[in-house]
């Protein structure tokens, strides 16, 4: 077999003379050309973390003041104040320092490097003290302080002009650890409602005998590591949260992203693929470059960028008390799932990146392999969608030596993981159907045909749609999407399709086809797979989807009620929530803390007194519609309040979350802290980020849409909610719940949403007509 040939770099014989041996020129060259690849990715990475290091500074402002220092010279003029004199005494006395010009030259650039360091350091320390502030967030739109005004130039004059990814991460804030007495209050304040008196009487006194006795000794800790770590949430959030949850990835951590819904380029499945694996790739090496700009809240405020650095090249690897995510830093192929069969898949030729041509003719090559499976090698995959523990275990016993690790650690080191599923799904607007059951495909597939471990799986569907299956320890979902943005938009505006709907160019057809993975997989490892699919298909089977458009209006309409998209869709779910269970319950929205070094998300308490009010108002029916408007904007602003709180670092939970660590770590026992950590989210929402990237125009290509993309609920007898507010004119929904729950169906729950959006909309057409 051809890759056979190319593994081996020579071949010897033995013989009556001796040992012959045959070196093969191909393979050396290749070898040859791959070291160059990695020399260049080395010194890249050197120029790039030189240029990060001194940014905003330059060589071209380290040259400026040189020059101006040694031009000063030359008028008697001293800008150093005696410092070039002193730095030329200290100067070792030797023969290239022996002439009086080239000493002085060098005591110049010296004292020159001296001042142009302290210079980025000053502007760096002034930058971080700007971004600290946040008094922006808190103004009302379009009525924009001086204060602000003049924070905005500042801050725009010290960013530079050419930032590169990790160019601003230094300069970001730390995390504040909010204090006691203030988290406390809001925790009250957001629950007060939800509580009867006995309750909230009961809760207000744990919270109370806590905050006097327990939390002063635990803060003082909590204090001390924002102090020493770089962000005093986030590598507990990810270990304690993500890594040592026991339960399956698949539904329960891992999510799903949407291809393009109302467009399509291509029916060709191999040719999809090869534009989309060939666009991830460029997007790696720009990454890796740090070529692609760093993401900037209204397009000033940088976002911290840490979290992309574990984007590709990257698997959670289980453990029996906890995983761990190893991350490469680089890989050369990905590895590829087809009708229960692994293959390994070269992206480069040598140092060249395969073209979307070759990548295309590649994946047709698996598609057209009419090998079978190997025994246990169909549902292995399983493995990483049933419980981690057994997982673990499996992995310890049967696959830590010889071709089982082998074929193993071909998949957990690509770079990512593809699907090619034999079964097409799209969404159809004739048939609403179609959409949930592609979001069913893309959360949990057939329990195992996604490799749930790997940073995410590329799935492509026999009709040329895509989506993605992400683990979500590594990273938000901003983050992949992100990367799913460059990549539609690079597919449909920069690489292109043939007339008959393959990538362009020809493809080489002398290329080694992809490596089918080799197991040996005995009879108690295949009992353990079949145990782990029966977990994930009861399961995934349990999981009840309902996805849908929503087509009356969008984020235009929203505008003109003069309130924040996201506010008028968080209480358009409190008031579907309660019309569908008579009752409230904590919610929970994630929003992000990018603003700070190693960000990752904050919890926004969206059921709110105010929005529960608005709520009760509506379902009376007894009040005029002038009432409810200003009951609406009451609680519009409430939410929008609590959002920015969160964004600012001044949440309620992580904090607390920090402070439940610390008292296991000093065996404190906390009866408030275990009970608030013990409280269930039977509503938990999602905004999901769009046009992160301007590959093109949303309002001349208005039908080049993301559905966005949704997750499993986080309480069994709770709801999911994920939403994409998609442009002017149009919002997408993922509701999810769990057939076994009586209290719950999602569709019934995605009918209220959508009536609760049109009756709010609605008080505000009135009051228009009205006007």
């Amino acid at each position: 077999m051809a890759e056979a040939h190319q593994a081996v770099a020579f071949q010897f014989t033995v013989t009556p003379e001796g040992v012959d041996f045959q070196l093969s020129r191909e393979v050396l060259k290749q070898i040859y050309l791959s070291g160059v690849r990695s020399w260049k990715k080395r010194l890249i990475r050197i120029k790039n973390g030189i240029l990060r290091g001194v940014y905003p500074g330059s060589p071209t402002s380290w040259l400026v003041v040189v020059m101006t220092t040694v031009g000063s010279s030359c008028y008697n003029v001293d800008v150093s104040m005696g410092l070039v004199y002193y730095i030329q005494r200290w100067l070792p006395e030797g023969r290239p320092y022996r002439t009086p010009y080239t000493r002085t030259l060098l005591s110049m650039a010296v004292f020159s490097t001296g001042v142009w360091v302290m210079g980025i350091f000053f502007f760096r320390q002034t930058l971080k003290l700007l971004l600290s502030y946040h008094g922006w967030m808190f103004e009302m739109h379009g009525q924009t302080s001086h204060l602000t005004r003049v924070w905005a130039v500042c801050v725009r004059l010290l960013s530079g002009r050419r930032p590169m990814l990790y160019s601003f991460q230094t300069s970001l804030p730390k995390l504040p650890v909010p204090s006691v007495p203030a988290t406390v209050h809001r925790y009250l304040e957001s629950v007060e409602h939800l509580l009867d008196d006995e309750q909230y009487y009961r809760m207000e006194t744990l919270a109370k005998e806590f905050e006097e006795k327990t939390a002063p000794r635990l803060q003082k800790y909590l204090v001390l590591k924002s102090w020493w770590a770089t962000n005093y949430v986030s590598d507990w959030w990810e270990e304690y949260v993500y890594l040592r949850g026991r339960n399956p990835l698949m539904v329960n951590s891992n999510y799903y992203v949407m291809d393009l819904v109302l467009v399509k380029n291509t029916d060709v499945q191999a040719a999809r693929l090869g534009n989309a694996v060939h666009a991830m790739i460029t997007y790696r090496r720009k990454l890796d470059r740090e070529e692609i700009k760093p993401v900037m809240a209204l397009g000033l405020v940088p976002m911290c960028s840490y979290q992309m650095e574990r984007m590709f090249n990257t698997t959670r690897i289980p453990g029996k008390d906890t995983d761990v995510l190893q991350h490469l830093p680089d890989s050369r192929h990905v590895a590829v799932y087809h009708k229960g069969r692994f293959f390994k898949l070269w992206l480069y030729e040598g140092s060249r990146l395969l073209k979307p041509r070759d990548l295309e003719m590649q994946f047709q090559r698996i598609l057209d392999d009419p090998s079978p499976p190997q025994p246990g090698e169909e549902r292995l995959a399983a493995l990483t969608a049933g419980g981690r523990v057994e997982w673990a275990q499996a992995r310890q016993a049967f696959f830590s030596s010889g071709k089982n690790k082998a074929a193993l650690d071909a998949i957990e080191r690509a770079a990512f993981f593809v699907a090619l599923d034999e079964e097409s799904h799209h969404y159809d607007p004739e048939d609403e159907a179609s959409l949930s059951l592609y979001g069913k495909a893309l959360l949990h597939g057939n329990c195992y045909n996604r490799w749930f471990d790997k940073s995410f799986t590329l799935i492509s569907f026999k009709n040329g749609q895509l989506g993605l299956n992400t683990e979500h320890a590594w990273a938000d979902a901003p983050i992949i999407g992100h990367l799913w943005e460059f990549v539609l938009g690079t597919d449909s505006f920069h690489l292109g399709y043939t007339e008959t709907g393959h990538c362009l160019g020809k493809p080489n057809p002398v290329l080694p086809p992809p490596q089918r993975l080799q197991w040996d997989i005995p009879e108690q490892c295949q009992a353990v797979i079949e145990s782990s699919y029966q977990v994930a298909k009861a399961l995934a089977d349990d999981v009840e989807l309902y996805c849908f458009q929503f087509l009356p209006f969008g984020k235009g309409l929203i505008k003109k009620c003069r309130t924040s998209p996201d506010a008028f869709v968080q209480i358009a779910l409190q008031l579907a929530h309660f019309r569908d269970k008579g009752k409230f319950c904590l919610t929970y929205e994630a929003s992000m803390t990018r603003m700070f070094r190693e960000g990752r998300t904050e919890t926004v308490r969206s059921c709110t007194r105010e929005s529960t009010a608005f709520v009760q108002a509506m379902v009376q029916g007894r009040q005029p519609n002038e009432d409810l408007r200003r009951l609406f904007r009451k609680a519009a602003e409430k939410h929008q309040n609590m959002y920015r709180l969160a964004m600012t670092g001044a949440g309620i939970d992580r904090h607390l979350f920090c402070l439940y660590v610390v008292s296991k770590y000093l065996g404190v026992e906390s009866p408030f802290l275990a009970e608030v950590l013990s409280e269930p989210w039977r509503l938990s929402t999602s905004q999901i980020a769009q046009f992160q990237i301007r590959m093109f125009d949303p309002n001349k290509h208005p039908k080049h849409l993301g559905a966005g993309g949704g997750f499993g609920p986080v309480a069994d007898d709770g709801y999911g909610v994920s939403y994409m507010i998609a442009g002017e004119n149009t919002i997408f929904f993922h509701v999810s719940s769990k057939f076994s729950s009586s209290e719950t169906n999602a569709q019934r729950f995605g009918n209220q949403i959508r009536q609760a959006l049109l009756d709010i909309a609605n008080l505000f057409q009135v009051s228009k007509a009205d006007g």
